[in-house]
């Protein structure tokens, strides 16, 4: 009864990929809020934190990722200025990138997680929450083999990643 069982797994990602986790319905999540964090704070670097998309990790997407990161120093230097100017972390926050790097703990029952697997591993499933979910199915395959062997024949074979 796969129902009746729950798996929890920590992911660090950028707010994007947060916002195409939590559309999975049968689920609990806590979440990094961006509200209450200062990221003009030690505790955070007095800085924002990105996370680097994995789809221009070619070297001849150089001009996407420096553009990118122009844009991720943009934000943060506006960031840093609302603060400077006297707006709260909440009111501030409103200029932070969809890349801005986020935790979430997600809890599923193992029927959830076949489903979130079947639908994020696809090659039609963005490249960010692909990368981070071949990566899970790989562990939990090792951890839970029973439960996901067929995902993982399906998605990480090698016959699999020549058919992708």
């Amino acid at each position: 009864m796969l129902e009746h069982g729950a798996i929890t797994c920590r992911f660090t990602v950028d707010r994007g990929v947060t916002h195409e986790l939590v559309r999975h319905r049968i689920a609990s999540y806590s979440q990094e809020s961006t509200r209450y964090c200062n990221y003009g704070n030690e505790q955070f670097g007095g800085a924002i934190t990105v996370a680097k998309p994995t789809f221009w990790s070619d070297p001849e997407d150089k001009d996407f990722l420096d553009e990118w990161a122009d844009a991720m120093e943009d934000a943060n230097r506006h960031y840093q200025k609302l603060l400077a100017l006297g707006a709260k972390p909440q009111q501030a926050r409103s200029v932070l990138p969809q890349s801005t790097k986020a935790e979430i703990v997600v809890t599923m029952n193992p029927r959830e997680w076949r489903h979130y697997f079947r639908m994020r591993c696809s090659t039609a499933a963005h490249p960010d929450i692909r990368t981070v979910s071949l990566q899970l199915l790989e562990e939990m395959h090792e951890k839970y083999p029973v439960i996901f062997d067929d995902l993982y024949l399906e998605f990480l074979t090698p016959k699999a990643e020549n058919a992708a």
